[in-house]
């Protein structure tokens, strides 16, 4: 199945303004947005004790491969001001690969599809949104099927600005 699939996550600062420069800056290195999921509110997960993240999920195009892409993200991210700190900790911006179409991909600095998830309801939610139907290449499953036996018990709810 077809589709490079994004998750983007901030909780620090004015995190809607830091999902659009995020937005930007990919647009800005030649990665075409395809959809984009509505932007979702979520309690910290695994670390719990922090403010509460936005989510989004986009579809993209690139003709970079999954290590390239990767490398971009990691630029993207410091050039935002991201600092890695601690493991599951509070972040300026995020940007995770959750797919790279149907590739299987185990390297000790990139796994693809995304370990996390089938086990987070603040991935499965946008991803849903965007394209229910695509099919989890390990798991043999779509992502709304995923949505239904994910045991997160965290509110994933659209995120109305203030």
């Amino acid at each position: 199945m077809e589709g490079i699939f994004l998750l983007l996550g901030s909780n620090l600062g004015n995190r809607t303004k830091v999902l659009l420069k995020a937005i930007d800056s990919l647009e800005k290195n030649g990665i075409e947005i395809v959809k984009k999921s509505s932007v979702y509110e979520t309690a910290a997960w695994g670390k719990t004790d922090q403010q509460d993240f936005l989510n989004q999920v986009l579809q993209v195009e690139t003709s970079l491969d999954a290590h390239e892409l990767l490398k971009l993200i990691l630029q993207i991210e410091h050039d935002l001001g991201r600092i890695r700190k601690v493991k599951w900790g509070e972040r300026l911006i995020d940007i995770d690969i959750l797919y790279y179409h149907d590739s299987k991909i185990k390297h000790e600095d990139l796994e693809i599809p995304h370990a996390g998830i089938p086990y987070r309801r603040f991935t499965l939610v946008p991803m849903v949104e965007i394209s229910p139907d695509f099919i989890h290449p390990l798991y043999n499953k779509t992502q709304l099927e995923l949505l239904e036996i994910c045991e997160d018990d965290l509110a994933a709810t659209l995120f109305q600005e203030k």
